[in-house]
């Protein structure tokens, strides 16, 4: 963990070193770092105790460019400080001509999974975005890889710029966001063992962020549940159905 620490930082500084250079230029860096008790995906209990996951992106006018990462943090999976997820993404988002308050989004994400036995996959995602109260979303994700399943994302949130104060000049907002979650019957077959289509998992989260020293500081709590009974009696990823976890979240825009 020394090592990633250190690697953590150096990024950091040739990021900000690099974003000073190019900001002129229209070119935005965003770097993360989050720690959750738990990394659960789309339902999936990947890792029942601490994961560590940066991530990196640069954007530039509608395309963004990004990495991220999970790291165990702990020996539940017999990879303690080893890199078990890197994914890289490419997207490109934008307004719908002619149709106010509509957003969309295009992408690819490539899915790694070094140090696990776990084989490599890609997907291709759409998704629409809709400036109405509670933020309305639906994200398409469809494996062109081995999978060839689709699995699909629908959102919501709201935002609250302040509700407390850390400090006179340091407001706290409040985030809430919740995701539904339904996969086809070829992606719930390759990864949960079902071959049914599904209302998969439902996931909700509130987080907390304010400005300190020029970065975004968010603790979150965060609450996942399986939605379908045959989801739920299978013990792919565990037993468990119900998952309620904490995190932080470090963030910075330039």
């Amino acid at each position: 963990m020394k090592k990633l620490g250190c690697l953590v930082i150096g990024l950091s500084m040739l990021v900000c070193g690099i974003g000073t250079v190019l900001a002129e230029d229209g070119i935005e860096f965003g770097i993360s770092a989050d720690y959750f008790g738990k990394y659960i995906w789309r339902g999936q209990n990947l890792n029942d105790d601490g994961a560590f996951q940066p991530g990196i992106s640069a954007s530039y006018g509608g395309f963004t460019g990004a990495i991220w990462g999970s790291v165990d943090t702990t020996s539940i999976n017999n990879n303690s400080g080893e890199i078990t997820e890197a994914d890289y993404s490419l997207d490109y988002s934008g307004s719908l001509p002619g149709l106010e308050g509509v957003g969309y989004s295009l992408g690819i994400i490539n899915y790694v999974f070094p140090n696990t036995a776990v084989d490599d996959t890609t997907e291709v995602y759409a998704g629409l975005s809709f400036d109405l109260p509670l933020g309305p979303s639906i994200t398409v994700y469809r494996d062109v890889d081995d999978v060839k399943g689709t699995y699909i994302s629908l959102g919501v949130g709201h935002s609250i710029e302040k509700i407390a104060e850390l400090a006179p000049d340091t407001p706290v907002g409040m985030d809430i966001s919740a995701s539904l979650g339904w996969a086809s019957s070829a992606y719930n077959k390759f990864y949960w063992g079902t071959d049914q289509s599904k209302m998969n998992d439902l996931a909700f989260s509130v987080s907390f962020p304010m400005e300190i020293a020029g970065w975004t500081v968010a603790p979150s709590l965060n609450y996942v549940t399986l939605v379908s009974d045959d989801i739920r009696d299978t013990d792919t990823y565990g037993t468990g159905s119900d998952f309620f976890f904490a995190g932080i979240g470090l963030s910075k825009s330039f």
